[in-house]
């Protein structure tokens, strides 16, 4: 086999262009609707919970500085993203992007990397929205027999897992059943209620934040970089650059706008822009949150579930039912993240079973429908079952390695492309020459080098199975690999 075999950018854009197929994806979505595909799978978990943690343990006040440096990694990886989803507009997202540029071998390991960033994340994201849901059921006097709300497993000093007393976290199969249901029907339909979510969580995390503005105690801000407690990563300098590195975890699913690329309108400015525009929407509103956030609470004391409930709380009485909104946010916030993550996993899946990477079901297309259904209720399954019975809070690192060598790869794939194929046409063009692609690259390689050894073996131990996947199916069953030279 000859894992550097490369598909032509010519062949991936045929391939979409192709209607009548049983693979065809009708183009429906347009700039708004994409925008809130990047916005929703962005703001969920990070903002509610990640902000606060980050800020008490490594940043202090200036946990606003660490997530404007994550935000300016992933814009370099979005410029990147960019100039390839407007050349490439095809499903699939980095993995057909490095299909095209750095070959197979390479194309399937950053497949199985989105694997973690969208199928593990899911299963992540339904698990905070069941929490999310059973305290505010709580606060109003619902309480359910606890055997059914948590995982029948945990884990504790770093990677022993041990039986716990309960049986199934059974709101987080609710929640990603019905979110794929809900994908298992036309893109529109799932768009419009993601539209509608993303606007709604958009409108009240501003109205928390306006709301909140008003009683910041400025001299909480101070000092904005607390002195390192003599550890590196706890405060100082060194605590800003890793919490940057945690944070990176807010922003992941912003690059879902790009798995859309086959079933978006005028995808050559649409992606670009949505892309971009998404971005810009979740810093801004990252950074608003950890301002009031900071400036209500002492930073010590945010390492917390719910750091904007407690924000509010001493925010005083006046500001009491805020917290009821806020409930509103994580609770739709969350749902619109799990749905768009889904969504996302799905392409993948449908662009690797196109190569014949994966069994050719999943890119099969409902005729009524028009979306990958064989490929959604196998993404439904399997992200019901992690969320069900599996202690998933040990993948956060994980997840963090997979996205970040995604995005650095990406970054590398503009490079390449621009060096063998320079005649090809680029709708779009990352600006900056070659450095805004190499900073990209090294950026996410610098964040990497951050992150826990314990992430490091267990991404190492993914990957290894991805292999090993790749080389028992994925190599004999490739369509390219019928056609490419051996090596």
């Amino acid at each position: 086999m000859n894992i550097w075999a490369r598909k032509p950018v010519e062949a991936l854009c045929s391939e979409a262009g192709v209607e009548g197929e049983v693979t065809a994806l009708p183009r429906s979505i347009g700039v708004f609707a994409l925008t809130c595909i990047g916005v929703g799978a962005t703001v969920g978990a990070g903002i509610f919970v990640l902000t606060g943690s980050v800020a008490a343990e490594h940043s202090g006040p200036a946990v606003g500085i660490s997530l404007l440096l994550a935000s300016i990694v992933c814009l370099l990886a979005g410029l990147c993203y960019s100039e390839l989803a407007a050349m490439i507009p095809v499903a699939g997202s980095a993995y057909s992007y490095t299909y095209a540029t750095l070959g197979e071998g390479i194309a399937w390991t950053v497949g199985w990397c989105l694997m973690l960033e969208y199928l593990f994340s899911a299963s992540l994201v339904a698990i905070s929205w069941a929490g999310y849901a059973l305290s505010t059921l709580h606060q109003v006097g619902i309480d359910f027999p606890a055997v059914w709300l948590a995982a029948p497993f945990d884990v504790k000093d770093g990677w022993h897992i041990f039986r716990t007393p309960t049986l199934v976290n059974t709101p987080a199969v609710l929640i990603t059943a019905a979110c794929t249901l809900m994908l298992l029907g036309r893109l529109k339909t799932s768009a419009f209620v993601n539209n509608i979510m993303v606007v709604s969580k958009v409108i009240a995390i501003l109205v928390v934040v306006f709301v909140g503005a008003a009683h910041v105690h400025t001299k909480l801000w101070h000092p904005y970089v607390p002195p390192n407690s003599g550890t590196f990563g706890v405060y100082g300098w060194s605590g800003v650059f890793q919490g940057t590195a945690i944070l990176f975890f807010a922003y992941i699913g912003f690059d879902a706008v790009s798995t859309m690329g086959q079933e978006t309108r005028n995808p050559q400015r649409t992606i670009p822009l949505s892309l971009l525009l998404g971005l810009a929407i979740c810093t801004v509103l990252y950074l608003a949150v950890s301002f009031v956030v900071t400036g209500l609470v002492g930073y010590h004391e945010l390492d917390v579930p719910d750091p904007m409930y407690l924000a509010l709380d001493r925010a005083g009485p006046s500001v009491l039912w805020a917290k009821s909104l806020v409930a509103f946010v994580a609770i739709v916030g969350l749902a619109s993240v799990l749905l768009v993550t889904l969504m996302g996993q799905v392409r993948i899946f449908y662009a690797m079973g196109r190569d014949g990477l994966l069994p050719a079901a999943f890119a099969r297309v409902n005729p009524r429908s028009h979306t990958p259904h064989v490929g959604t209720i196998v993404t439904g399954v399997v992200s019901c079952v992690a969320a069900g019975f599996l202690p998933l809070s040990l993948l956060n690192d994980i997840i963090s390695m997979g996205t970040l060598l995604a995005f650095g790869i990406v970054c590398g794939g503009v490079l390449v492309l621009r060096r063998t194929r320079p005649d090809l046409r680029r709708p779009f063009r990352a600006p900056g020459g070659i450095w805004v692609p190499l900073a990209g690259a090294l950026c996410c390689m610098g964040l990497m080098a951050t992150l826990p050894k314990l992430a490091w073996v267990g991404f190492l131990a993914w990957l290894v199975i991805g292999l090993t996947v790749y080389g028992l199916y994925g190599a004999t069953h490739s369509k390219l690999q019928r056609v490419a030279p051996r090596s």
